[in-house]
């Protein structure tokens, strides 16, 4: 039997989605360009947007940074201005890419358990006309917090920017309105909340968003652009495609209909978490954000303060209990993180709770 992965992906997947991948098909071959043309529909139909209001997806081969690299290298220009605003280790690999590509940034970086003001985003945007795009994460996967990605997107609109939306971690499971929230470009992938396997990223997007980057790429293979017009033209990759991946995920979203769609899985989640935060507060656990700032995908848990408690000894004892959990990944705090997406049910967060206190007596660790 396979662990449960209590990570934010990859992630446990059901059977079904692993039998899809137990066929050999070649990339030009009908059925499998039918499977493209099929998913790129029905991300549109989750965005709950269409082509005939002017929005597009693309698939890219690669996991989910390689997404966000594709968009932040290929759709701001060489004169263009990235405002970032990061609050975790992912929006930081944004401003480490921007770097990469020689991309002006300016960044309003703030600790891993503060929410970013949108008061500061306008702030920076009234202070500097030549900023052109504004990016951020909606659920930092450092911690679990969701960032305010709908305040963010008016001022975004209001200054007329281009909004670039990391939703790596929550698309699929929260509720994200893509027309109000004024997005530009979404990014997300295969492993996480629809519970595909890894594999490729995939960007929504406004159209006209995209026409005007067509010479902007700075890359060959990431070449945003140059993938979506080849496969608007022909539901083929430009590279070889990840064929077994893909028709694993588009069995994912037929999965995620059957349980049905974004608003049913979201309530499965957030009972998960419910259920995780009130069995965790019983043995004595302290979590990193404060409640209102947490959201329901990951959460970022304190170590005990005991001088018995070691992490990695506590990782492995879990693990041989078929329990795997993540590492944190904090600056300045030791922390745990704890996932309850993906295959997961009430039943598997009570069994996982009952673990860890299994394992802290085990350790002698007391609260």
């Amino acid at each position: 039997m396979d662990n449960k992965l209590f990570t934010p992906g990859p992630l446990n997947t059901k059977l079904s989605v692993k039998e899809a991948m137990l066929h050999d098909m070649g990339s030009r071959d009908t059925e499998f360009l039918s499977g493209v043309k099929e998913i790129r529909e029905e991300l549109l139909n989750l965005a709950r947007v269409t082509i005939e209001e002017g929005y597009d997806t693309v698939l890219m081969q690669g996991s989910g940074t390689f997404g966000v690299e594709a968009v932040i290298s290929s759709v701001i220009p060489r004169d263009g201005h990235l405002l970032l605003i990061t609050n975790g280790a992912y929006g930081d690999r944004i401003g480490d890419m921007a770097k990469a590509y020689n991309i002006k940034a300016t960044t309003l970086s703030y600790k891993e358990n503060i929410v970013p003001p949108q008061e500061d985003v306008e702030e920076a945007l009234k202070n500097d006309g030549s900023i052109t795009h504004i990016a951020i994460i909606h659920c930092e996967t450092t911690t679990g917090i969701f960032n305010n990605i709908e305040q963010v997107g008016k001022i975004a609109r209001k200054y007329n920017k281009i909004y670039i939306v990391d939703a790596m971690s929550s698309f699929g499971a929260v509720p994200i309105d893509f027309k109000g929230f004024g997005i530009d470009f979404l990014i997300s992938s295969s492993n996480k909340c629809i519970e595909g396997v890894p594999g490729f990223s995939f960007v929504i997007f406004k159209v006209t968003a995209l026409e005007g980057c067509k010479d902007y790429a700075r890359t060959v293979s990431l070449n945003l652009y140059g993938q979506w017009a080849y496969m608007k033209n022909t539901d083929q990759f430009r590279f070889t495609p990840p064929i077994q991946v893909i028709l694993a995920f588009q069995k994912a979203i037929q999965e995620l209909k059957a349980e049905g769609g974004i608003e049913k899985r979201s309530e499965r989640y957030q009972q998960n978490y419910r259920l995780l935060i009130e069995g965790t507060e019983k043995i004595g656990l302290r979590t990193y954000l404060k409640k209102r700032d947490q959201g329901y995908i990951i959460t970022s848990f304190l170590f005990p303060e005991h001088p018995n408690f070691d992490f990695t000894k506590f990782y492995e004892k879990l693990h041989q209990r078929g329990q795997v959990i993540y590492q944190g990944k904090l600056s300045d705090t030791n922390c745990f993180r704890i996932g309850n997406i993906g295959q997961l049910y009430p039943a598997d967060i009570e069994k996982l709770v009952f673990e860890i206190q299994e394992v802290f007596e085990d350790m002698d660790v007391t609260f």
